[in-house]
């Protein structure tokens, strides 16, 4: 079913509203605040209505939300593990620590999809965007794990799976995703940094 976006908008305001404010857990003050949000958030949504589409299908957002939800989980999971990944990393007496740059090709084409996934990136420790290139939909990613790049590509891939259901992209999960390339060609695992990178033969 198709409405137009700027009420579904002012919904959402009101609703992000009530958890800005931190009111108490009780009915009147979360319908209070409700509506106070909506007094505010649907004249603000009405009058920047251009700044999104027109109409909004709230079938297909309904059909999303799973996807959100396994995005988000997917997300904090990552977001834990890699604050302890690079914690260890900067505490450790050898620091192991060797950024590489990688190119990761997207499955996902539509500007909010790669917009979500490239600010995941950016925002998890150890890892952050720094392009988009358009010709190749491709983004470089810079991370401190370098002599593992295809660990540094795991999650962004996971990442990518469920955005292309919550986004409703074309491409499928199923799909296999295009290689990534690294930036200074691979890594041998033997490498020894000590003697300028050589192998131990």
């Amino acid at each position: 079913m198709e409405v137009k976006t700027w009420p579904v908008v002012g919904v959402v305001f009101a609703t992000l509203w009530v958890f800005v404010r931190g009111l108490p857990l009780t009915v009147s003050s979360l319908v209070g605040g409700f509506l106070a949000g909506l007094l505010v958030g649907l004249p603000v949504a009405f009058i920047f209505r251009r700044l999104y589409a027109e109409r909004i299908d709230l079938g297909r957002g309904v059909r999303s939300l799973p996807y959100a939800g396994l995005y988000l989980r997917a997300f904090a999971w990552e977001l834990l593990r890699a604050n302890i990944d690079v914690a260890y990393r900067v505490l450790s007496p050898g620091m192991p620590i060797e950024p590489e740059v990688i190119l990761v090709p997207l499955r996902v084409e539509s500007d909010v999809a790669i917009t979500v996934i490239a600010n995941s990136i950016t925002i998890t420790p150890g890892t952050v965007t720094l392009d988009y290139d358009s010709e190749t939909n491709a983004l470089y990613v810079h991370g401190v794990n370098g002599r593992d790049p295809e660990a540094i590509a795991e999650p962004i891939r996971t990442w990518e799976d469920y955005a292309l259901g919550l986004f409703d992209e074309d491409a499928s999960p199923s799909d296999p995703p295009p290689e990534i390339v690294v930036s200074g060609g691979e890594r041998d695992s033997t490498t020894n940094r000590r003697d300028g990178g050589k192998d131990d033969d």
